[in-house]
């Protein structure tokens, strides 16, 4: 597991970047390189690809992501889309692409800890600002069916 990311610093660290608001720094286009790691079984897998983040007239984010994931041999298109609607304070909310709630985000102290109740699993996440050209993000799913490690880092794209 020497290949993965280090563990995101915690809030407050010299190795976090404070972002009073939070779409305004996602806006744009992102390369993503994301470790995913099953803990039980100590499988792993790669995604590579590219996230925009793109405003829609009422004001929210598209957050569409495209790439390649590569598991257990076989490589795959894969990709996820979500929104996330701007609060006032510099915060959002980021929503499923149906529109169900996922989890709020603010990265106005550099990082971020959330976690998502999904069925019987738990989806415990960490963001974290880096600079203003990269950002990580660290998800710990458990559950009964499931024990999983998804390490993120954004690198911002100039287009």
């Amino acid at each position: 597991m020497s290949s993965l990311a280090p563990a995101p610093p915690p809030s407050g660290s010299p190795d976090t970047l404070p972002v009073q608001d939070a779409a305004a720094y996602l806006a744009g286009w992102w390369t993503v390189d994301r470790t995913l790691v099953d803990l039980r079984t100590g499988s792993c897998g790669v995604f590579r690809g590219t996230a925009e983040f793109r405003r829609l007239d009422d004001a929210s984010l598209l957050h569409v992501e495209d790439g390649e994931l590569s598991w257990n041999g076989a490589v795959n298109r894969a990709g996820r889309t979500l929104k996330l609607f701007p609060q006032a304070d510099g915060t959002a909310e980021v929503t499923f692409a149906d529109g169900r709630f996922f989890h709020d985000l603010d990265l106005r102290g550099g990082s971020w800890t959330t976690r998502h109740p999904c069925g019987q699993d738990l989806y415990d996440g960490t963001f974290t600002v880096v600079s203003p050209g990269e950002w990580h993000v660290r998800w710990h799913t458990a559950g009964p069916a499931k024990d999983q490690l998804l390490r993120s880092v954004y690198r911002r794209q100039e287009r």
